[in-house]
């Protein structure tokens, strides 16, 4: 067996032991990219080399494979580079706002760090620290938004359980915050956090809406219960909106042409999800979506200056036509 294929086995085996319920032939040709006949000689493989390893049946009718915990552990001892990327994302969280996520994720590598042997710590403790050292670049500046850490951890309580949230909202319309009981769907992340969610005194009944973590002044989880709707899909919904906010009214088809000093430029960069390009005679590039969003669209297509054209929507090439610059010295 080359070297290579030892390193896949052994990857395979990790991931044969992290989950309970196991891996399919389609998690394995998806994960390392490889073709089904090769997913199927590399679970022959795992059952040769690592004899504990089960197979079954699940409730869909599709064989997987599993090595119960605990075995092998041997093989699963962490490396540098994994503890120094426990550390980093720790660290990005952090900066990002995310306190409490950051917080728990510190733990969550504590108590990875006290299943190892001691002297395997102490043989990779240096190389940790010339890690960390290098990955300082990779720390993203500029401002964010600061969510209060209450705040946060009522989010996180209510999302888990399934409980309404009583929040002291105040939105850019009003002058005070407001009392909403809202039923919470997920988070979406970006410069701000918005919460997704139903208020319970919303009209139409059932209309979700967004809520800025920041503008949250107060949050409680309540004791009353609410059932998450199971056609609900987050990244769906996500989709629907250019960055963060959503607004239902100017969901619609948008158009960018890119001129061809930025084409390449524009073509490195993915705008929305569910973008297409199409590539132009003359050398430019039209990006075409739909979403919502457009005062984000706006803040973002400002960084382009002059080298892009809003075909659509209509609305929003009214708002940034007169302040596309031609003197930037960079594109974004």
């Amino acid at each position: 067996m080359s070297f290579d294929k030892a390193e896949q086995l052994i990857a395979l085996a990790r991931k044969a032991a992290a989950g309970r319920q196991g891996l399919t032939l389609d998690d394995v040709v998806i994960h390392f990219g490889v073709s089904l006949s090769t997913a199927q000689r590399m679970f022959r493989a795992l059952e040769v080399n690592f004899p504990l390893t089960e197979s079954y049946i699940d409730e869909d009718g599709r064989k997987r494979w599993r090595i119960p915990g605990g075995q092998y552990r041997e093989f699963f001892s962490l490396s540098a580079e994994e503890l120094a990327t426990l550390d980093i994302a720790a660290g990005h969280l952090d900066r990002f706002g995310f306190t409490l996520e950051a917080r728990t994720l510190a733990q969550v590598r504590d108590k990875v760090v006290s299943l190892l042997p001691s002297n395997h710590i102490l043989r990779i403790e240096p190389d940790v620290d010339a890690i960390l050292e290098t990955q300082g670049f990779v720390a993203r500046p500029g401002p964010r938004a600061r969510v209060d850490e209450k705040v946060a951890a009522a989010v996180a309580e209510s999302l888990k359980a399934c409980r309404y949230l009583d929040i002291h909202y105040q939105s850019r319309r009003e002058e005070a915050p407001a009392l909403r009981r809202v039923a919470p769907y997920g988070l979406l992340a970006g410069y701000r956090r918005y919460l997704v969610g139903c208020d319970a005194a919303s009209q139409p009944p059932g209309a979700i809406k967004t809520y800025r973590l920041d503008a949250v002044s107060q949050a409680h989880v309540s004791d009353e219960y609410f059932e998450r709707p199971a056609d609900f899909d987050l990244q769906s919904f996500a989709d629907r909106g250019f960055a963060l906010y959503q607004n239902e009214a100017e969901f619609g088809e948008v158009e960018w042409r890119f001129a061809p000093q930025a084409a390449d430029h524009a073509r490195g960069t993915q705008f929305h999800p569910r973008q297409s390009i199409e590539e132009c005679p003359d050398g430019s590039l039209i990006v075409r979506f739909e979403a919502a969003g457009h005062l984000e669209m706006a803040w973002y297509l400002y960084q382009w200056g002059d080298k892009v054209e809003v075909v659509k929507p209509q609305a929003l090439r009214e708002m940034v036509e007169a302040y596309r610059r031609s003197d930037f010295p960079a594109l974004p």
